[in-house]
């Protein structure tokens, strides 16, 4: 038997809240979802799947007109536009990795500088504080 699961699991294994999880099903990330006959939705394992990934894509900052896009491409079966898809942003992360490695280059190089101008004058504890009558 499939497991069955519902919003409140989902919002669990995502991190999504359930506002999230209702709004990404009405643009369609997912499709129609099945309900049970007093109207709750029903999850199956697959519908974790999907929301699971969009959740990992969310995570890597992928704007959500892209995730659409992807899910487009996922469900018309057009393997091809998934991969352009994932290698724009693969190419997109790979350059805020550079970024974001020359800026820590950059405050090391400046952090190891104030510590050595530190230590030629020890009265350089930190700012002064005015105070104000």
């Amino acid at each position: 038997m499939e497991s069955l699961f519902s919003i409140s699991d989902i919002a669990k294994q995502t991190g999504f809240s359930q506002d999230t999880i209702r709004y990404y099903e009405k643009i369609g990330l997912l499709p129609e979802i099945r309900r049970k006959d007093n109207g709750r939705r029903e999850y199956t394992q697959t519908d974790l799947d999907c929301f699971t990934f969009v959740a990992f894509l969310k995570r890597a900052n992928m704007p959500l007109k892209e995730i659409e896009r992807y899910i487009m491409f996922y469900h018309a079966q057009n393997y091809k536009g998934c991969v352009d898809v994932l290698q724009n942003h693969k190419a997109m992360i790979e350059e805020q990795i550079s970024d974001m490695f020359t800026a820590l280059e950059m405050m090391k190089y400046k952090i190891e500088n104030y510590k050595e101008l530190m230590g030629h004058d020890p009265s350089q504890t930190g700012p002064e504080k005015n105070s104000v009558d």
